[in-house]
C-alpha cells in the first residue's frame, strides 16, 4: 500500500489536472463525440470511436484524481526538517563509484514524468529517510544491497502553504 502523502506543490499540480480535464478537456471532447454521434453509424465513425474512448480515459482519470485529493494528507516545510532527510527533501548521494545522484522524496502521485522524484515508498527513500549529511546508507533491493553517502539535503521553503 502506498503512503497517501504529497507535498503542496504536488497536490496543487493534481488540483489543477483535475480542473483542466474536468473544464476544458472533457467538455471538448463531449461536443465531439455528440457532432460525431450525430452523423450516424457509429460503428465505422473513426471520430466517434477515438473521442468515446479518449472520454472514458477522461472520466477513469477525473475519479482517480477526486478519490486521491480526498485521502492526500499535504506535507508543508517545516525548519524543523533541516539537517535531516525526511519527507520533501532534495537529497544528494554518492556511491563508491563515484556516481552521484539528487533526488527528491516526495507521494507515489508524483513521481511520473520525472526522473529525479523517488516514492517514499521505495527502498531508497526508505534507506535515506532519518539520515544527516556524511552518512552512509545502505539500499537493498532485489539487486542487492548497496552502499550510498549523502552529500547533500536541502528543502525548498517555497513548498508550503
Amino acid at each position: 500500500m502506498k503512503t497517501p502523502l504529497i507535498t503542496r506543490k504536488g497536490y496543487v499540480k493534481l488540483r489543477e489536472e483535475l480542473d483542466y480535464l474536468w473544464r476544458q478537456e472533457r467538455p471538448e471532447v463531449t461536443k465531439k463525440v455528440t457532432w460525431a454521434a450525430s452523423l450516424g453509424d457509429r460503428s465505422e465513425n473513426a471520430d466517434y470511436q477515438y473521442n468515446k474512448k479518449r472520454l472514458r480515459e477522461i472520466d477513469r482519470r477525473v475519479r482517480y484524481l477526486r478519490k486521491c485529493l480526498e485521502y492526500l494528507k499535504v506535507v508543508d516545510y517545516n525548519p524543523q526538517q533541516e539537517g535531516k532527510v525526511f519527507f520533501g527533501a532534495w537529497v544528494s548521494i554518492e556511491n563508491e563509484t563515484g556516481k552521484t545522484m539528487t533526488l527528491r522524496v516526495v507521494g507515489y502521485d508524483e513521481i511520473f514524468g520525472r526522473n529525479d522524484y523517488i516514492s517514499v515508498d521505495s527502498p531508497m527513500a526508505r534507506s535515506l529517510i532519518g539520515k544527516t549529511e556524511d552518512e552512509e546508507v545502505l539500499v537493498t533491493t532485489e539487486a542487492g544491497t548497496f552502499e550510498w553517502w549523502i552529500t547533500h539535503i536541502k528543502y525548498d521553503p517555497t513548498d508550503k502553504a
